[in-house]
């Protein structure tokens, strides 16, 4: 704890949490979007997002040492906090629910429908997501899938419909998040590894992401010098928090050195889905 008690000698408050950090992947719009991750180090209170996009986001939270999540969830075409203050036509639709979820709306960061799963990850163990798009008239259908090692299959967990005014998947990215907030998070690290990104054209074409951007937040309750992103072994990086150094500049780009030839694990129900997003 010497670091917290040198702000307090300085007369500085402390850091209340460990500063979130981007990697941004500059691909054209999309009907899937396709990643693996690998949590290194982790702490009861983080979020490690392996697919994002411009309505939604998908990855993994460690809530408490005993307790491990999949988180799935899409934002209401809705401004405000209050997911009680949003019209019942204006909300989140649930079109395939999992049996094994569990089911929500969400506020406090926008609203939105979330879908929860428990999910044992472990750390050095590769994690798969998928998120699926499907354009319905003015709104668009996002279907997440993961991997399940125990079962060796895709799990389709859920898919959610909102208002979009039918635009296919945009604005990829992923990061990493300390939202326990608690000051003593900020002094844990987190690092994962991002890697085997993919994402489907609306002509149905594969391409590998192999350029990242490196950004992280501004707020001003966050550390702000323990970040850090890279490329290890042919994958991604991103880190924060405890006693990270920064060796990257932030809003750089990041280049793999090579490009795979074709996706690896995707689901054979996500084949149906793509043809029906891409047809004429």
């Amino acid at each position: 704890m010497i670091w917290a008690l040198g702000f307090g000698a300085l007369g500085v408050e402390a850091p209340k949490a460990a500063r979130s950090v981007h990697l941004g992947f500059p691909a054209s719009d999309g009907v899937a979007f396709a990643l693996d991750m690998v949590v290194e180090k982790s702490t009861p209170g983080s979020y490690f997002m392996a697919c994002g996009w411009n309505t939604g986001y998908f990855g993994i939270q460690e809530l408490s040492k005993d307790r491990k999540v999949a988180i799935f969830s899409v934002w209401d075409p809705t401004q405000g906090d209050d997911p009680s203050a949003v019209k019942t036509e204006e909300r989140v639709e649930l079109l395939h629910q999992d049996p094994s979820v569990k089911i929500k709306r969400f506020g406090g960061e926008g609203t939105g429908g979330q879908c929860m799963t428990e999910f044992n990850w472990k750390l050095n163990e590769t994690n798969r997501f998928l998120v699926a798009a499907t354009i319905q008239s003015n709104k668009t259908a996002y279907a997440g899938f993961l991997f399940d090692p125990a079962r060796n299959s895709w799990r389709h967990l859920v898919t959610f419909r909102t208002r979009t005014g039918g635009l296919p998947l945009r604005g990829y990215y992923s990061f990493v998040e300390d939202f326990r907030r608690d000051s003593r998070s900020a002094l844990e690290t987190r690092r994962a590894r991002f890697g085997n990104a993919w994402v489907c054209n609306t002509n149905g074409t594969w391409s590998a992401q192999t350029n990242a951007r490196f950004t992280a937040s501004s707020a001003e309750w966050e550390a702000k010098d323990t970040i850090n992103a890279g490329i290890t072994e042919g994958w991604f990086f991103l880190e924060t928090g405890g006693a990270v150094s920064q060796t990257q500049a932030l809003r750089s780009t990041l280049s793999l050195p090579e490009s795979p030839r074709e996706p690896k694990f995707i689901p054979l129900e996500l084949n149906t889905l793509i043809k029906i997003a891409t047809k004429p």
